[in-house]
């Protein structure tokens, strides 16, 4: 007797979502000692392949800061500070796309964007640790 076979097809699929992962490291100044205080840290950013982004930074926990005028508190006291998108410390970092944010374009893997910080110079100040906390928010 012959063997009968039949057949059938069916349809394999599947969607994929652009997705991002944000996250960063301390921003430490170190002590001030009355003259310019610069510093850094790294913001990591791990977006699907082909994904656009942008990266803002908000003006912080400081009474009536701004992202043009952000302030370190210690109790009552403020020391300001901006946080930069380039070394020399010339573009603030702000969070209104595409003015003062960064952008880039996904690779699937980890990109590393760095943040310049910056104390000015000759500010006369209650002695204190001073601390602020920033959100780092990136929009895809």
């Amino acid at each position: 007797m012959r063997a009968t076979t039949v057949t059938t097809t069916f349809a394999v699929n599947m969607t994929i979502q652009a997705t991002c992962k944000i996250s960063a490291l301390p921003l430490a100044f170190g002590t001030y000692s009355g003259l310019l205080l610069n510093g850094s840290t790294t913001i990591s950013i791990t977006c699907s392949n082909t994904t656009n982004y942008s990266v803002g930074l908000d003006p912080g926990d400081g009474p009536g800061a701004t992202v043009a005028n952000r302030l370190m508190t210690s109790g009552d006291a403020t020391v300001p500070y901006g946080l930069f998108r380039d070394a020399a410390r010339s573009l603030n970092w702000g969070q209104t796309a595409p003015t003062d944010t960064v952008a880039g374009v996904g690779t699937g893997s980890a990109q590393v964007l760095t943040v310049y910080g910056r104390v000015t110079a000759e500010r006369v100040v209650t002695p204190g640790t001073y601390t602020d906390v920033i959100t780092a928010t990136v929009t895809y």
